[in-house]
């Protein structure tokens, strides 16, 4: 488990299978609400040949702006546009109840994709957290880029915490030596989080295998969480680090875009069977989740998708919760406050970059971080497996399909040379040499 604390895991993760259990004895598999498609959008002529093996998919999501794109495809009738009419959403307790799900598979009360941390489908096809037992599954675009924060507790509001970790070193060491034990919240073990915040404490000295506590919270506990004095520091995704400075419990230190601008986040995941038993209902999901993406990449939707995504069935939080940062505006919570951030969460474009192509050089970095932490093998191939599960020719079949311009259709599956904050460089052409330059890490044969 790599640290994290194993105790809260298990609770959290027990927690979570049981009443995953509950409730697919008496709901067919629905964690919380369940949404169909609308028919608002007007229907694309879909030729016989074109028409998808099925017409109904059963999709995951967690309460976080970047599921937003799942969302507006459902309320906007944009899966039934694409002939996928019988699309259900399913609300998604934890990080862990989308892995359970998705492990059933929509004909045991699962599902059969979701909206999903980066790392989990490696995770999962190589059965790293499914009891061994592989499950593989495809990533077929990305949903976002950006759009994520480490928030401290105001208990260190005086260390001005902000891109460097580093005064938290002797604060965590005074904490322990005090014997209190100093706990730091993600969301899931080698789920994206986990990497940011990893990243981010050893990158100012500070080992998170020894000088401090990973626990795992699912998104929506974190402000009430933080409220509780149950950890100093939390990453997660909007608007829950919002909500912490609205609430004026904590503060955002720093977000995931000053880190690494531009960088990958979640992804759409499916399960590979799924994809290969049902190929043309898989390129019609793709293509309304897409069009989606476009749709939330426009500032004059901002506000319309906050209201949309604050409903009870989805995030059930204020929409004053999730516009600002959506938007671009950023109160830190600490007296800093930007206005057109250029770490704004991104769905589509980020200027002449794509926010949508699943780049697999981008794959390839989260797969070597979880090498860098244990949660994958050191001597793993880790480009076969990006290849094995990255489907960025799905995308492309996609965009064409979509008319999407040449422009906008990435001419290569890598995005290059990626520079982190502390200078650190990926060249995802050596990921070895990346390793190897790291000081802090916990490499596992």
């Amino acid at each position: 488990m790599s640290n994290l604390s194993r105790r809260k895991f298990l609770i959290t993760a027990g927690a979570t299978a049981a009443g995953t259990m509950m409730i697919h004895g008496c709901s067919s598999g629905s964690n919380t609400a369940t949404t169909e498609s609308s028919p608002a959008a007007s229907a694309v002529n879909v030729s016989a040949a074109d028409a998808p093996e099925v017409t109904n998919a059963s999709l995951g999501f967690i309460a976080l702006t970047d599921s937003a794109p799942l969302i507006i495809a459902q309320e906007k009738g944009m899966f039934a546009k694409y002939g996928m009419k019988d699309v259900k959403l399913v609300k998604q307790t934890s990080w862990a109840t989308t892995r359970d799900n998705l492990v059933t598979g929509s004909q045991g009360g699962g599902i059969d994709g979701a909206h999903i941390l980066t790392p989990m489908p490696y995770l999962m096809t190589t059965g790293r957290i499914t009891d061994g037992k592989e499950v593989p599954m495809y990533v077929l675009a990305r949903l976002n880029l950006d759009g994520q924060g480490i928030s401290v507790s105001n208990s260190y509001k005086d260390l001005k915490i902000g891109v460097e970790s580093d005064p938290l070193k002797t604060a965590f060491a005074n904490a322990k030596s005090a014997g209190k034990e100093v706990r730091c919240a993600v969301t899931f073990p080698g789920g994206t989080h986990d990497l940011w915040m990893r990243y981010w404490l050893a990158a100012g000295g500070i080992d998170p295998n020894k000088d401090a506590s990973l626990i795992v919270i699912p998104p929506p506990q974190m402000v009430a969480n933080m409220k509780e004095g149950q950890m100093e520091a939390f990453c997660v995704g909007e608007p829950w680090n919002a909500q912490l400075v609205n609430q004026n419990i904590g503060y955002t230190a720093v977000t995931t875009g000053e880190l690494w601008n531009g960088h990958p986040e979640k992804a759409f995941s499916l399960r590979a069977d799924w994809v290969d038993k049902h190929p043309k209902a898989a390129k019609a999901l793709l293509m309304a989740v897409m069009e989606a993406q476009q749709w939330c990449d426009k500032p004059e939707n901002k506000q319309e998708m906050a209201e949309i995504c604050s409903k009870r069935e989805y995030f059930k939080a204020p929409a004053s919760d999730i516009v600002a940062r959506a938007s671009g505006k950023f109160d830190f919570g600490n007296g800093r406050v930007e206005e057109n951030s250029p770490h704004v969460m991104k769905f589509w474009k980020d200027g002449s970059n794509s926010a949508s192509y699943p780049y697999q050089s981008h794959d390839l970095w989260f797969v070597t971080e979880d090498k860098r932490w244990g949660y994958l093998p050191g001597d793993l191939d880790a480009q076969a497996l990006v290849k094995q599960v990255n489907r960025e020719d799905i995308w492309r079949e996609a965009a064409k399909s979509m008319s999407v311009a040449a422009a906008d259709i990435p001419s290569s599956p890598s995005r290059g040379v990626e520079t982190f904050f502390d200078g650190t460089k990926f060249d995802p052409e050596n990921p070895e040499a990346y390793l190897k330059s790291l000081k802090i890490k916990a490499l596992k044969a």
